[in-house]
């Protein structure tokens, strides 16, 4: 829920969750945890061996890509247990030290007979056969501007989404209990792998620091997973994909960071359970860029990063390569990624220990943005305009789509109004907990108004909704039309269940289908208009085929499940 450089959750918002976080110091006799990368054919025997010479033990091990997780001496572990031959590298799982004083507002323990009705409903939803469904619109269907813009509205008509498609959220969880989703998630495949850190994100509900499945004490996660397929159902919003069913990854901790250990463990095993496309909305903490040998970091913060970005690029791959469709966020710094800027904000945490890095393009990589197999999303406001921002450049940009610009529509009434940014639905856990809905009578208070929540009710239920905009948002609007791909095109896996579809026809069809778009004339956007500083200035490189700002388009919902196309073999 934070702009990129600040929060890894990359949406914007003017009023969000967060945590000011002082700096911390590491003691004698302090242990970290830690995820430990193996060289290619390495035995478990030889990396156990050097964990163990370093001074830690091996807690647990992902098979799947050669990473294994320790705990450790909190300082000199990384370059101590990297010498060994049968080590890459190695970095923080999760952050070290205390923080004194966080107190950060959590999330009222939810009603357990409520989330058991609600998981019972969903699982009975999953159960429904397969197919073309079709779905009408909701009530507030017509404040979302970003549906029509990828004709979401027309496709359902002809294909709203197949109940056998699985689509994976990697973020801070979803709020199962919520009308719009309660049918939409797949409650047995669902799995938190993010314990919560009481240092960040408060005292813990459980007494496994394990947020129980169903439950969302940010928000930000509820959100992407009703733009990608809240449930047409007379209530509310719909998503763009209505008819898909979801699984919710916890890979985020409750405060909006979101570090590696949980990403690469949520990602192989979507991988092998049958996901077809996975929504990341977020870059890993604490690193915005992950340099091999930046001069302004020490040996061991470059030993970190060369971890992070081997075990996330062997996660990606293995993802990949077992039909998984990656997309994610293109990111909320406003800069061409292919010519960043000075980074000022890593590492961002601990607090307070960030530093200038000037960033050298071939070798730094924004992850998992710039990671393998990985569809990036750049965000649009109502005007189809590149919001100001949202990162572009033709080096990394895949596809365009809504994601909002509260500063859009200058010179009209529209300006600096919250139906600019995007609609979606809200955890009431979250909403409680920043003190935006009255806890006893449900209703939305002044501190909620301003904060841009929405209440919808129907005879039997009522459902809350927000309004923020981020590249966060963009990307699951594109996670929704390469469901309805897979919907369309896919193919029945008799081992797994479900349908299948390689990801590089997903992406296929998702880059022909999109509505072309070319660069602003003149190509150099200026944002000073609507009040921001030269730096957000950008230029907008390519031509009509394929530019920094829209890539190979908008994505189009409508063309995706449409459209006459020959997929490549």
């Amino acid at each position: 829920m934070r702009s990129h450089g600040r929060r890894a959750l990359v949406a914007l918002s003017a009023i969000v969750l967060i945590l000011t976080i002082p700096a911390t110091s590491v003691g004698a006799g302090q242990t970290a945890d830690y995820v430990v990368v193996a060289e290619p054919g390495a035995s478990s025997s030889a990396v156990k061996a050097a964990v163990k010479a370093a001074g830690g033990k091996v807690t647990g091990q992902n098979a799947a890509i050669d990473t294994y997780s320790a705990t450790g001496p909190a300082s000199g572990f990384i370059l101590a247990v990297s010498a060994s031959a049968a080590v890459d590298s190695a970095a923080h799982a999760r952050p070290i030290g205390s923080i004194p004083g966080a107190k950060p507002v959590k999330e009222l323990v939810p009603d357990a007979d409520a989330i058991a009705a609600a998981n019972a409903r969903g699982n009975a939803q999953s159960k429904k056969p397969g197919g073309g469904s079709t779905a009408g619109l909701d009530p507030l269907d017509g404040d979302q501007w970003g549906l029509k813009m990828v004709r979401s509205d027309l496709a359902r008509e002809v294909n709203a989404g197949d109940r056998r498609v699985l689509v994976g959220i990697i973020d801070s969880g979803i709020d199962f209990s919520h009308p719009d989703l309660d049918g939409q998630v797949d409650f047995g495949l669902s799995r938190n792998f993010a314990p919560d850190i009481p240092s960040i994100d408060g005292p813990c509900e459980a007494a496994s620091c394990i947020d129980p499945v169903g439950t969302d004490d940010n928000g930000h996660g509820t959100h992407v997973a009703g733009i990608v397929a809240a449930e047409a159902n007379g209530l509310g919003i719909s998503g763009v994909a209505p008819g898909v069913r979801l699984v919710a990854l916890k890979g985020g901790q409750d405060s909006g960071f979101v570090f590696l250990d949980p990403v690469i463990n949520a990602l192989t095993y979507a991988a092998d359970n049958g996901v077809d496309v996975v929504n990341m909305s977020f870059y890993v903490d604490p690193w915005l860029y992950n340099c091999q040998n930046n001069p302004a970091d020490s040996p061991e913060a470059q030993a970190e990063q060369r971890a992070i970005v081997i075990a996330l690029s062997r996660a990606l791959d293995y993802a990949h390569g077992k039909n998984v469709t990656l997309i994610n966020a293109l990111g909320n710094n406003h800069e061409d990624v292919g010519h960043p800027r000075t980074d000022l904000s890593s590492p961002d945490f601990p607090g307070g220990t960030s530093y200038p890095r000037v960033i050298d393009n071939a070798t730094c990589l924004s992850l998992p943005a710039e990671g393998p197999h990985v569809i990036g999303v750049s965000s649009l406001g109502p005007s189809t305009a590149k919001a100001d921002y949202s990162n572009y450049g033709v080096e990394q940009i895949s596809v365009s789509a809504p994601g909002g610009w509260f500063r859009d529509l200058l010179g009209t009434p529209d300006f600096r109004t919250n139906p600019n940014q995007i609609l979606s639905t809200w955890s009431r856990g979250a909403a409680v907990a920043n003190g935006w809905v009255d806890p006893t009578t449900g209703e939305i208070t002044g501190a909620g108004v301003a904060a841009a929540m929405v209440k919808s009710c129907n005879a039997s239920a009522c459902g809350l909704y927000r309004y923020i905009q981020g590249t966060s948002m963009a990307a699951p609007h594109a996670t929704g039309v390469a469901a309805l791909i897979v919907s369309r095109f896919g193919i029945k896996d008799n081992k797994l269940g479900g349908l299948r579809l390689a990801p590089d026809k997903t992406e296929f069809v998702l880059l022909e289908t999109a509505a072309e778009h070319a660069c602003p004339n003149p190509p150099l956007r200026d944002y000073g208009p609507e009040g921001r500083p030269d730096e957000f200035d950008a230029l907008c490189e390519g031509d009509l085929e394929f530019n920094g700002f829209y890539g190979s388009g908008i994505v189009d919902a409508y063309a995706a499940v449409t459209e006459k196309l020959e997929l490549p073999d």
